[in-house]
């Protein structure tokens, strides 16, 4: 019987994952923690806790008798307060790791992020698991994501009786998923960079739940990518859409950032190019022979729900066709 707690519990993910917790006959309690209070859901126990307070972690293990901790607090729309996202991701990760080892919690599940393998132009085509960890040190989100990796291989070593498994999940799409990616979506062209195909790999937030559910339950401990088959290029996307693309070379459109930055008009600066330019595309091959989760979506299908989920979306796309 697992006795969980999930930090970020009353977010997004984490309300869906705690709600399927839930429903376990192996899951003997469910703790989602959050800044706030989250909502009630039936067989779910909620508790304040804010990751960047060192001494609060370890009080709620030992509270609840905590054996397996599901680390999902993160910041959701990284780029408007740098320091504040250092001190959530990096600082916040590093303070549960240390009340784990602490309070002697068996099992950590992390969400990590495609991004931590960075955008860079000789990425392969598809990255597996063994491709070395070179978030970009320009784009604070991938650093971050890179930073909390090394600190968890370190952790493997120094405290291998704490069983870790790392999720690098590619762009996550549900009912009411609003963030940078989709807001590429919302404008009348969809932007384009000459030259690149910037290919997308896309998964449904049910799917990532029920992994994070085997995860904390009865899967192996290792690192898998998490990512629906498949991925759709922004050409594909824009067809989907029914837009007309805006294809702009890479300079240009990081000149338009760096001025934009400056006069306050976006948060996103000229680092946000190679966001575009170079995704990781992640392959889930590990995730489906090793860990034994298959996802219920392809990335086209989680993209046609979220189409079909978001009325607006789904409106302005019909009335293009």
């Amino acid at each position: 019987m697992r006795r969980v707690l999930i930090t970020g519990g009353g977010g997004f993910l984490g309300s869906h994952v705690a709600a399927a917790l839930a429903q376990r006959d192996d899951v003997e309690i469910v703790v989602a923690a959050d800044l706030r209070s989250a909502k009630s859901q039936a067989g779910v126990v909620p508790a304040i806790l804010d990751v960047t307070e060192s001494t609060a972690i370890a009080p709620l293990l030992r509270e609840h008798r905590i054996d397996t901790v599901v680390h999902l607090a993160a910041i959701v729309n990284p780029g408007r307060n740098v320091d504040q996202e250092y001190r959530v991701d990096v600082t916040g990760s590093a303070n549960v790791l240390a009340a784990c080892a602490q309070e002697g919690v068996r099992r950590i599940v992390v969400s990590s992020s495609g991004a931590a393998y960075g955008y860079h132009p000789d990425n392969p085509d598809w990255i597996g698991e063994d491709q070395p960890l070179r978030g970009n040190d320009s784009f604070p989100y991938a650093r971050h994501k890179r930073l909390v990796e090394e600190m968890l291989s370190r952790y493997r070593h120094e405290h291998p009786e704490l069983e870790q498994v790392i999720f690098r999940i590619g762009t996550i799409l549900g009912p009411t998923v609003q963030n940078q990616i989709t807001a590429l979506w919302d404008a009348k062209r969809i932007l384009c960079l000459a030259g690149s195909e910037s290919p997308f790999v896309f998964i449904w937030v049910d799917d990532v739940a029920a992994a994070m559910v085997r995860a904390a339950t009865d899967g192996p401990p290792g690192i898998f990518n998490v990512a629906g088959d498949g991925r759709m290029t922004t050409t594909e996307i824009a067809a989907r859409l029914g837009k007309r693309r805006l294809i702009l070379p890479a300079w240009t459109l990081a000149a338009a950032l760096r001025v934009g930055q400056t006069l306050r008009l976006t948060p996103h600066g000229p680092e946000k190019v190679p966001f575009l330019r170079y995704r990781p595309v992640l392959a889930n091959q590990k995730l489906k022979d090793e860990f034994g989760y298959r996802p219920q979506r392809t990335t086209s299908e989680a993209f046609e729900d979220y189409l079909l989920t978001h009325s607006d979306v789904a409106r302005r796309r019909h009335a293009a066709e």
